[in-house]
């Protein structure tokens, strides 16, 4: 949902109609997973994706249908069924997509949601008389906006996109969780290339660096946010959270140890640190000696990045960046 956004906000503001088109259930092999969405206006124009271009000629067809007559349509293909063949669906697997016409009372109150990083959960009824109602909470599960009177139904795991039943109704639960951030601490030429690849992945991007020499906005004019400070300075001014993760990148002790002792201590779902292996030693030894014990040491990464022979700054980036893919993905799965 969150790369719909800069389109969605244009669009809404410029008076479009738009159908929504969300992937509700899959299995096998089918390329999306749920919660994957695709935005198409009247005239064509659209953003996202529901099946890696499998289905989007006959889902871009049904939303069309949709945007013109107000009905949802729940849409499903089977690699068994001829149509699946006819859209693309060869590779095997099932897949179910709901679509609907964009309501403007839920998008106006969840898009500034989500572009202040607030934590959200869309419900969208998918089956029966009521398909296409929904209710727009927030993370505790308090209703903010409904579009046809409260559904009341109790929050499912608060990370996954699944349908949940409410006896004949099927309701479709989508967490909407701030975008992950990698903090990098250390302004590096690491940490230059690792920006680029945190922005192309979708990850807020974050330098902090009391060096203004390496904190410059020249080097870092692509960066989300730029923090010329000290770790824990710079850390009051972000929040450390299970959507966070954080790199050491400063080779620099002074810099790099108060970040980790911080991140650690936190609820960040990654922290890795640049480093030799006897560098990484004696740097576990030192968070010995600030007070941490060793179940906390040992979530540190490090040497940090997955193990692919990198040289470069950017193959070290490269590293890193699928380091933290591979442990965000496994910890937060189906966002």
């Amino acid at each position: 949902m969150r790369e719909l956004l800069p389109d969605l906000a244009d669009w809404l503001a410029d008076g479009e109609k738009i159908a929504i088109a969300t992937v509700i259930s899959t299995w096998g092999s089918a390329p999306r997973g749920p919660g994957s969405t695709m935005a198409i206006t009247t005239d064509g124009k659209l953003v996202g994706s529901v099946s890696g271009g499998c289905v989007e000629g006959a889902v871009i067809e049904a939303a069309r249908q949709v945007i013109q007559d107000g009905q949802p349509q729940r849409l499903h293909y089977n690699v068994d069924d001829e149509t699946a063949f006819g859209v693309g669906l060869a590779c095997g697997g099932e897949i179910d997509i709901f679509v609907e016409r964009v309501n403007p009372e839920i998008f106006a109150a969840l898009l500034p949601r989500l572009q202040n990083q607030q934590h959200s959960h869309l419900h969208t009824v998918v089956s029966g008389e009521a398909a296409g109602t929904q209710e727009l909470l927030d993370e505790t599960g308090r209703p903010i906006v409904s579009s046809n009177g409260p559904l009341a139904i109790t929050l499912a795991d608060g990370r996954l996109p699944q349908i949940v039943s409410e006896g004949t109704t099927e309701i479709f639960s989508h967490p909407l969780p701030p975008a992950p951030t990698l903090v990098m601490v250390g302004g590096g030429h690491v940490a230059i290339a690792l920006t680029h690849l945190a922005n192309t992945l979708s990850f807020r991007s974050v330098i902090i660096d009391p060096r203004r020499l390496f904190a410059s906005q020249e080097r870092f004019a692509h960066a989300d946010l730029l923090l010329q400070a000290w770790p824990n300075k710079g850390f009051e001014e972000i929040q450390l959270n299970s959507s966070t993760a954080v790199a050491a990148l400063a080779h620099d002790p002074k810099i790099d140890d108060p970040a980790l002792i911080a991140a650690l201590s936190s609820d960040c779902f990654y922290v890795g640190a640049l480093g030799s292996r006897k560098n990484q030693a004696k740097r576990r030894q030192r968070l010995f000696e600030a007070g941490l014990d060793e179940t906390t040491v040992d979530k540190l990464h490090a040497p940090i990045g997955l193990s692919i022979g990198a040289k470069t700054p950017e193959e070290i980036a490269l590293s890193i960046m699928a380091e933290i893919v591979a442990v965000y993905r496994g910890e937060h799965s189906g966002i």
